[in-house]
């Protein structure tokens, strides 16, 4: 679905509401701009690979740069009582409920991005656009004026915060400064002195009528000369004086001229509380996009008007309105899983747009994300987790989406409200992309479980002796700059599982051949992709024959745990992995940097619950 600037705040609360009862939210972003290889070139690299940190340093200094013009956010719901009738709340501001759909219903939508804030906001924003980013969105359909002319409006946290400070020293009476006018400026000097002799004149005055004095330039005339009224400059000298030499006075701006009157408490007050509605008002809406994401970390929504949604049906209005502020109970500390494929770069872009300036080191980076989103998954990591060279790993959203076509289980359906991507396949359009990682996320994790491979992952220190390697043809020559192989140099071995044991050695492939034998060339990590690796699983086989038992926890099992471990079991290979599964501690909170030395940014631990 298609958000645009129009439609954006008719639709403000149903997609709060979709966040609201989704079970992940998946995103994709395109960019003006993408890090360069220049940016780093001159830093010593080891082994001709970049570390972690060079890599967050270029990503940055890109994000800081170039500009997020399209975001995707697919949400994704799960059902796992299909068929029932009790569809939750919050549902009621949909016409079709997700509960008479699929196991898995998914909802994307596709926003541009207005990179140009409103000007009353008195923020700028300076970004760029890079030639090769701009041809590939060209080459993929994408129309460049579209930002500007039916973007989103958003504002960052940062952007939100340097509003309301310009904007509560504009209000403030005290913080008027000196003007200086240049002994040359005969013009405004006289009218300085005009000024002075009217509102003493004024102020002198024997009749209580009129009670205001209306000052303006020299021949103004609102009907026959409306542009001869009073320029900015000295619009402020008025403000400017009345303020410092007659305290008991105010002024009102009008077209053209000041009006100043007597100064009145009561009146005052008003004055004050509806500018800041309405001030409150502006800023609600050029946060627009951002309150989504707040919506998605469960951030702070108290600012939005449950009564200020578009309607013209007065009951229907005030249903959307209880509606929203249930949902928004709903939200409130609840962080949303998020998810993505090539997850640090679009992370640290979304940040930068969201949030505000990025931490000099990547430390600082992984605790703030880890802070803001407590459990994230990249479904790159996912696909190349088990590979012995992941960046050699053909990993590609649409290569991924293409593979994974054919498991008919997990059931996975578009909402009926979202069917535009059942025939188009808009390739690099951010909504289709956030749709794809959607469904890879949900059919990878339920075949990576059901073949257990998340429980061989090894106790043992790697040996740095052992040999990986990925065979020629896994060479995938369509890598991008960031993923390319620096010439012989063997990555550093992350989260590697460990090698079979011998009772191991002897079992055998569907096609009758040895997954490993210590006389072979063949190793069971050398796979080109992931699909291969769990090929070499029968599907049928009782996983038991591995011997590929998890690793032993402290953690106590309860009868809740216990009979919650048994509805998994029983669900393998119909469903993904449950967020209470020790599945995401293997794959969870951890992001992909090929082309590193460490080959992964690991965000932090995997909570089982929120708030944990």
């Amino acid at each position: 679905m298609d958000i645009t600037r129009q439609t954006f705040p008719n639709q403000l609360p149903y997609l709060i509401a979709a966040i609201a009862n989704a079970h992940f939210v998946a995103i994709d972003l395109e960019l003006s701009g993408i890090p360069g290889k220049q940016i780093n070139e001159l830093k010593p690299r080891s082994n001709g690979l970049p570390s972690l940190q060079q890599r967050y340093e270029e990503t940055k200094k890109a994000a800081e740069q170039y500009q997020v013009l399209q975001l995707g956010i697919t949400c994704v719901g799960e059902n796992r009582d299909r068929g029932t009738d009790f569809p939750p709340a919050a549902m009621s501001f949909s016409p079709v409920s997700d509960f008479l759909l699929g196991v898995y219903v998914v909802r994307p939508y596709n926003f541009f991005l207005n990179p140009v804030p409103d000007e009353k906001m008195n923020v700028e924003r300076i970004f760029s656009y890079q030639s090769g980013a701009v041809n590939f969105l060209l080459n993929h359909g994408f129309r460049m004026e579209a930002p500007f002319s039916e973007g989103v409006p958003y504002l960052s946290r940062t952007e939100e915060f340097i509003a309301r400070y310009r904007a509560a020293q504009r209000q403030d009476k005290g913080n008027v400064g000196n003007m200086q006018i240049q002994a040359t400026d005969t013009g405004n000097l006289e009218l300085l002195q005009r000024l002075r002799q009217e509102v003493v004149a004024w102020k002198n005055r024997t009749t209580p009528m009129p009670d205001f004095l209306n000052f303006s330039a020299v021949g103004y005339d609102q009907a026959l000369h409306p542009e001869r009224g009073l320029n900015s400059f000295q619009r402020r000298l008025v403000h400017h004086y009345i303020e410092t030499e007659h305290p008991d006075l105010v002024t009102i701006t009008r077209q053209g001229f000041i009006q100043i009157v007597a100064y009145d408490q009561e009146r005052e007050d008003a004055t004050q509380e509806y500018r800041k509605n309405v001030f409150e008002e502006k800023v609600a809406k050029q946060i627009g996009l951002r309150w989504l994401v707040e919506a998605i970390c469960g951030g702070d929504l108290s600012a939005i008007n449950p009564h200020s949604f578009y309607t013209t049906n007065k009951v229907r209005r005030e249903k959307v309105a209880a509606d929203f502020i249930s949902v928004r109970k709903q939200l409130k500390g609840k962080s949303t899983v998020l998810v993505g494929h090539n997850l640090f770069l679009d992370l640290i872009y979304f940040h930068a747009c969201f949030f505000g300036p990025l931490p000099d080191q990547v430390e600082d980076f992984q605790w703030m994300i880890h802070g803001l989103f407590p459990r994230i998954i990249d479904t790159k990591y996912l696909a190349t987790h088990n590979m012995a060279n992941p960046a050699l790993a053909r990993s590609s959203l649409e290569e991924l989406d293409e593979k994974l076509s054919n498991h008919l289980e997990p059931v996975i359906e578009l909402h009926p409200e979202h069917s535009n991507y059942a025939i188009a396949k808009p390739a690099h359009e951010a909504g289709f992309d956030s749709y794809l990682t959607a469904k890879v996320l949900v059919r990878l994790s339920t075949a990576l479980e059901k073949s257990g491979l998340h429980l061989a992952e090894s106790s043992q220190p790697f040996n740095d002796d052992e040999t990986y390697f990925t065979p020629p043809e896994a060479r995938s020559p369509e890598r991008s700059s960031q993923e390319e192989d620096p010439g012989g140099v063997a990555l550093t071995a992350v989260a590697i599982p460990a090698r079979l044991s011998a009772s191991e050695e002897s079992f055998t492939s569907s096609q009758g051949q040895s997954m490993y034998t210590p006389s072979s060339d063949r190793c069971p990590f050398s796979h080109a992709t992931v699909f291969d690796l769990l090929g070499d699983i029968p599907p049928d086989e009782d996983r038991a024959t591995l011997s590929l038992q998890p690793q032993k926890t402290n953690r106590p099992v309860s009868a809740k745990q216990a009979k919650r471990n048994k509805r998994v079991e029983a669900e393998k290979g119909k469903r993904m992995p449950g967020w209470e599964s020790s599945f995401w501690e293997t794959y969870g909170n951890k992001l992909r940097v090929n082309g590193t030395l460490e080959g992964v940014c690991d965000v932090g631990f995997w909570p089982y619950q929120d708030g944990e």
